[in-house]
């Protein structure tokens, strides 16, 4: 897929992975559309002016699915269609299981993968009509390998993927590619806050001993997008970390 004046929707856009993700598009001449749960600044919309496409701030709940309509809906309408969407949005809940609530467990579940079902069924039906587009969803190495204190947000991810793989086959005749991104540490926010002798942990696990960035995934999205003959796969970007021996 030729990325120039396509249309991209980015869920979670506002910061870290999924902020670098849409201004890598842009960047290519894609029109995106920002999304977050609150109203998206000015100064923000105004850091993709000199890209030259159009940018649209669309504020929204993903776990709610006639809000995930009638988002997909206003960005249908602005732009004409949407080629390429990207299920970034996701939150965390950390805590052991014995400490875990059904609440805790569930409200990750509700946003990290009920909020991309809401979302991919909500853009599928034109896109299989098109006959062309892509979806990327935003998993985790915790959802290939799980983590501790992390089987609300594990579980989430690796649904992700499972829910990708399939509709993938569902909808391949069609010529709509479903992939994911399974992201290891990324150097974010969450990340500057965690105390250097856990991040010293941290990186003992990764072959390249060095944390990711969010420009680095937001390159593996771009090239999931355009790839016209790659459906249905996973793509850990990880430094190693989950490599098969």
């Amino acid at each position: 897929m030729e990325l120039k004046s396509k249309n991209v929707f980015v869920t979670g856009s506002t910061r870290g992975i999924g902020l670098a993700i849409a201004h890598k598009f842009a960047s290519l001449g894609a029109n995106v559309v920002l999304n977050g749960r609150s109203a998206i600044s000015q100064e923000l919309l105004d850091s993709f002016k000199d890209y030259g496409v159009t940018v649209l701030a669309i504020s929204g709940d993903i776990s709610d699915s006639q809000d995930a309509k009638r988002m997909v809906a206003e960005a249908t309408e602005a732009l004409g269609s949407i080629d390429v969407l990207v299920n970034n949005a996701g939150i965390t809940n950390d805590k052991l299981m014995l400490k875990m609530t059904e609440e805790d467990f569930e409200s990750v579940l509700k946003i990290n993968l009920t909020g991309a079902f809401n979302m991919t069924q909500a853009v599928l039906k034109p896109m299989s009509k098109a006959r062309q587009g892509a979806i990327i969803n935003m998993s985790s190495v915790v959802g290939l390998v799980g983590n501790v204190g992390q089987a609300n947000y594990a579980a989430s991810k690796a649904g992700l993927i499972g829910f990708t793989k399939s509709v993938a086959r569902e909808v391949a005749a069609r010529g709509v590619r479903v992939n994911a991104i399974a992201p290891g540490f990324i150097e974010s926010d969450m990340t500057d806050a965690i105390p250097e002798k856990m991040k010293d942990a941290m990186l003992v696990q990764i072959p390249m001993k060095a944390f990711g960035q969010p420009e680095q995934v937001a390159d593996v999205t771009v090239f999931l997008a355009s790839q016209e003959y790659l459906t249905g796969q996973v793509i850990a970007i990880d430094g190693g970390m989950t490599m098969n021996g």
